[in-house]
């Protein structure tokens, strides 16, 4: 178990402190750290640009996790690399006592072709599950990871007035580990990313398409939890002009991928249970006029409602099964974990509201509700009690229905909106361990 520490009444946090009152109500930071902000911006938005036009796949952020690593060094923190094989940790010590929290960014990409004509745009292209993919930051990664560079540069400076000690996690592979392997999240933990340190207290943030200048922080379920299935149908190989001489998987699976529909739709609780079962691939046949032997499927899971994932997947199993059997065909069901839902402990959240409003003022810190995209951050709320949160980057003027989603190959981040995430950032972090009087 983790003991908060309540150090509001006894600290007074470099939020705030000795900024006359016009400035606080401007920026909500001390004029020192304001020039730090300011200081940093450009190179901020630079390490963006560089990253996105770089980006590497999971367990591959090397280019990345080597800029990260000489970034921090130069800022004389503590450094540790190769944790989880591409993760890199740093640690700022501030000059006075006071507890230790933790900030996370992720770092790698998605196989995704970018769309997009931004003149850094993404041209690189790797392997993907055997494939020739075009590689892309189409989840606002390289905007993580530039966002918490620029943190460690503004904290660092004003390392002798920190109440405290800062860890900074850059993550590798929260998109989904490779076959066999643990996500990032959980195989740093494995590694012990901490070190000898116990955090209090862990933050994240993630780009999304929103009012840029807003954030939105909630407390409770935020996002769910996501597992991976993948399905293979058997049924009975024969010319495609004869199809009642064998079983066809091809049309066995079709109706799978229907039936499972009848699962979040009728089968679970719409209101405490919401979920969502989504089949991505199918997989079946070498030639127009021959039904084939096996079709694979894969697809992912999406639940809010940790009680409720054992009944779900044993409805999945029993639907795909029993399907497959009314055809006479037969079909095997894994379902591999990839995420657990991301819950934000109340208190701790209402206290980093609090203090992002200081920052951003209390109109730009939104509320919402859950949504079934799914984070690896979850897995570090399992060992610190952690709050993660969105930051709004869609350019003025366009609607969270008109800006394309997370994953998209024409997603965008208006960079400017960047700045509001780094200055959450060091609100939140500072509330927590800024200077004592």
């Amino acid at each position: 178990m983790f003991k908060f520490v309540s150090f509001g009444a006894m600290a007074v946090s470099l939020l705030l402190l000795a900024a006359p009152a016009s400035a606080q109500e401007q920026t909500g930071f001390a004029p020192a750290v304001e020039t730090s902000i300011q200081s940093v911006l450009p190179r901020m938005i630079a390490w963006r640009r560089d990253f996105h036009q770089h980006p590497e796949l999971s367990y591959e952020e090397v280019r990345t996790a080597r800029i990260v690593a000489a970034h921090l060094r130069r800022l004389r923190l503590e450094v540790r690399t190769g944790v989880a094989q591409t993760g890199v940790v740093g640690v700022l010590r501030g000059g006075r006592p006071g507890p230790v929290i933790a900030l996370r960014a992720d770092m790698d990409a998605l196989p995704v072709t970018e769309e997009g004509d931004l003149p850094f745009r993404s041209r690189a292209r790797g392997a993907y599950n055997g494939q020739d993919v075009g590689i892309m930051h189409a989840c606002g990664h390289d905007t993580h990871v530039a966002i918490l560079m620029a943190a460690a540069e503004v904290l660092a400076a004003r390392r002798e007035e920190i109440a405290g000690t800062i860890i900074f996690v850059f993550q590798p592979s929260e998109e989904g580990a490779p076959p066999g392997q643990l996500g990032g999240a959980r195989r740093m933990l494995a590694e012990n990313v901490f070190g000898d340190l116990r955090p209090e207290a862990m933050f994240g943030l993630h780009a999304w398409p929103g009012d840029s200048g807003t954030i939105i922080m909630i407390p409770g379920p935020f996002m769910a939890g996501s597992d991976r299935i993948d399905i293979t149908v058997t049924g009975s190989q024969t010319h495609g002009a004869q199809p009642h001489a064998g079983i066809d998987p091809i049309v066995v699976s079709s109706q799978i991928i229907n039936a499972l529909q009848t699962i979040p739709s009728r089968q679970m609780d719409a209101v405490r249970s919401p979920v969502i079962v989504t089949i991505g691939m199918i997989q079946g046949g070498v030639r127009y006029n021959i039904i084939p032997q096996t079709v694979l499927m894969q697809g992912t899971v999406r639940y809010l409602n940790p009680q409720t994932r054992e009944d779900l997947y044993a409805r999945i199993r029993r639907t795909v099964t029993e399907t497959a059997a009314t055809s006479g065909a037969t079909a095997e069901v894994t379902i591999s974990e990839n995420a657990i839902p991301t819950v934000n402990p109340p208190e701790l959240t209402e206290r980093a509201r609090a203090a992002a409003a200081r920052a951003l003022g209390q109109g730009n810190v939104r509320g919402g509700y859950p949504v079934m995209p799914a984070e690896d951050f979850a897995y570090f709320q399992q060992a610190v009690p952690g709050v993660f949160f969105f930051y709004g980057v869609n350019a003025p003027g366009v609607s969270t229905e008109q800006a394309a989603p997370n994953h998209n190959p024409r997603f965008f981040v208006h960079e400017p909106a960047m700045e509001t995430g780094l200055r959450a950032m060091l609100a939140i972090a500072l509330d927590r361990v800024g200077a004592q009087p």
